[in-house]
This record gives C-alpha cells, structure tokens and sequence, in this order.
C-alpha cells in the first residue's frame, strides 16, 4: 500500500501539494473557530437566547448605517470603536452580549476584542441585521 502511494506522489505532485494545501488551511480555519471565544447565532438563536435570558444588544454598524433600524434596545458603538468605548459597556460585563452589524463580519472582531476584554459571554449574530430582516423579525426605528 505505500509503494502505492508514493508511486502517486510520484507521478501526481501537483495533486499532492494542492491535497497538502488544503489539509493545511483546513487545520488553520478549524483551529480559528477553536480559539474563539465567542459563539455565532443564527436570528432564530439569538431570539430564543433573548427570551431565555437578559441580552444586551449592541449594534457595531456605523451610524450612517443605522437609519434603516436597529434591533430594539441596541446600543450603537462603531465596530472600531469598540476598544475605545469599552468603559461604556463595563456594566454589562456579567451580562450576555449580543453583537450585530451589517453581515455578520465585523461583529466577529468586536466580539474578539470584547473577548479580550473579559467579556465571557458573547454572540456574535451570523448574517447580522440583513439575516434578522430576512427572517422577518422586527426592527426598531428608534
């Protein structure tokens, strides 16, 4: 059998190396999510999470970005904002955060900065506020 694989090698290296390749950033993408320190919910999650416990919601959209909406009893602080801002949110550190913008992506590096700021208790909101409006969930224009 390893007369037979590597006489593949041989004769396929470039097929080696792109399965090499992908193993590789394969590892590096799971070891991504194990290192995180915060969860990703989908709207329906973050809803029965909101019913089931005291959620402070934080929107990390920009403020241009939030005249559409929010999700009701936000706070708005700019993604990159966050770090600067953080004593804002000190009181609500034993809390769970829910964490939203846009798609989904820069909530991820605020909840990582929230992380490493000692926040436990963090989700981030897979698809963001476009997923919440598109599983018809409500939207506050306060």
């Amino acid at each position: 059998m390893l007369a037979q694989v590597s006489e593949f090698a041989v004769n396929h290296p470039f097929l080696v190396i792109a399965f090499a390749v992908l193993l590789a950033l394969t590892f590096f993408n799971e070891m991504k999510i194990a290192s995180q320190r915060f969860a990703s919910l989908t709207p329906a999650g973050a809803v029965q999470l909101m019913n089931s416990e005291d959620v402070v919601v934080l929107d990390v959209r920009e403020p241009s970005e939030t005249v559409g909406g929010k999700i009701s009893k936000a706070i708005q602080i700019p993604a990159g904002a966050v770090a600067k801002r953080i004593g804002e949110l000190e009181k609500h550190k034993n809390k769970t955060l829910l964490v939203y913008c846009k798609t989904g992506a820069r909530s991820g590096l605020a909840c990582k900065e929230l992380g490493q700021q000692g926040f436990d208790k963090v989700y981030s909101l897979n698809g963001g506020i476009t997923a919440w409006q598109e599983a018809h969930l409500p939207i506050s224009k306060k």
